[in-house]
């Protein structure tokens, strides 16, 4: 449609921007930095991910009147890769009754029996990727007796005998499944087989979400600093939790957890509006001061999104 010159038109109309994280991949495969900028890049997001046509300036001549700023954090459960994996071996293979199990070859024949002497057990090597690791992570924790248990025929199992050799007679092994054999982990051991990821290894938040230790939303606001540039002015900068969300689900259950109660004014609102000219260039930045923290946000998974909402009021050209 035409422009009509010499005339506009003032609509609510508020700026947002977002971060956004794939399911599993970590927010380290989209920024590397310390801090997370928003408004800059629009190439290739989509509009759930921002309502601007031009990175950091208003299109066209349109002017802006921020009124509130909010920051908006989603609360999806998180899903991890398959790979990479961690490795471990010298697990024990276990009965019901906690019997160790052995091999007895005489000549051609070759039997399972139990024995009480590890020295002389079977045991197993495990190579587990990041997906299975958090399940069997959860499964122990939710268990009556605090553990979990592998299967000795799945493929991440390796069964190796007392001589340091992988056990691959499919007789041995269905032998040792029928006498109820398998690998009992505690949270403990899956624990040092996920720290042996490294980087890859989920932060605690998204391992264990129902353990008290916070969630990613509290791990986000209550470490960052949020500010606002306009014209590479500072116009505000704070910690985040000064910027609640005032937007999303909310429930007082404990079942899951929003930045603020979902109503616009349940937002941190500017004491006079901050104007955002035409062509003038504008963005907020998130910064993760502490590097410990920043390497734990970072290892953050999918999927993931973190939004910047300017509201206000947009003067725009009538058409």
């Amino acid at each position: 449609m035409a422009v009509v010159k010499g005339i506009s038109e003032v609509t609510q109309g508020p700026l947002y921007s977002a971060i956004s994280v794939n399911p599993k991949e970590q927010l380290r495969d989209v920024e590397s930095s310390s801090t997370l900028k928003f408004f800059v890049n629009v190439q290739g997001l989509t509009k759930l991910e921002t309502n601007l046509q031009t990175a950091s300036v208003l299109p066209h001549y349109n002017t802006f009147e921020a009124r509130a700023m909010r920051v908006v954090i989603s609360d999806l459960p998180p899903e991890f890769p398959e790979d990479p994996t961690a490795s471990d071996d010298d697990f024990d293979v276990t009965n019901d009754q906690g019997s160790f199990f052995k091999i007895n070859r005489d000549g051609n024949s070759v039997t399972v029996v139990t024995t009480d002497n590890r020295d002389e057990a079977i045991t197993a090597s495990l190579d587990l990727g990041v997906d299975r690791l958090v399940t069997l992570f959860r499964e122990a924790n939710e268990s009556d007796d605090g553990t979990t248990a592998l299967d000795v025929d799945e493929d991440d199992v390796t069964l190796v005998d007392a001589d340091g050799n992988e056990v691959t007679d499919p007789k041995v092994i269905q032998e040792i499944i029928r006498q109820n054999g398998s690998i009992t982990l505690s949270p403990q051991d899956i624990e040092d087989l996920i720290d042996k990821l490294g980087k890859f290894a989920p932060p605690r938040e998204q391992l264990d979400q129902n353990n008290g230790s916070g969630t990613i939303i509290g791990k986000i606001i209550y470490n960052t600093v949020t500010t606002l540039f306009v014209g590479e002015k500072t116009m505000i900068s704070m910690p985040t939790w000064f910027f609640p969300a005032g937007a999303g689900p909310y429930s007082q259950t404990g079942a899951f957890t929003t930045h603020g109660e979902p109503s616009p004014l349940a937002t941190f609102r500017f004491a006079e509006p901050v104007y955002i000219a035409p062509n003038q260039n504008f963005r907020v930045e998130l910064e993760i001061p502490d590097s410990d923290t920043l390497k734990e946000i970072q290892r953050l998974y999918g999927p993931f999104k973190l939004w910047v909402v300017l509201d206000g009021y947009l003067t725009r050209d009538v058409q």
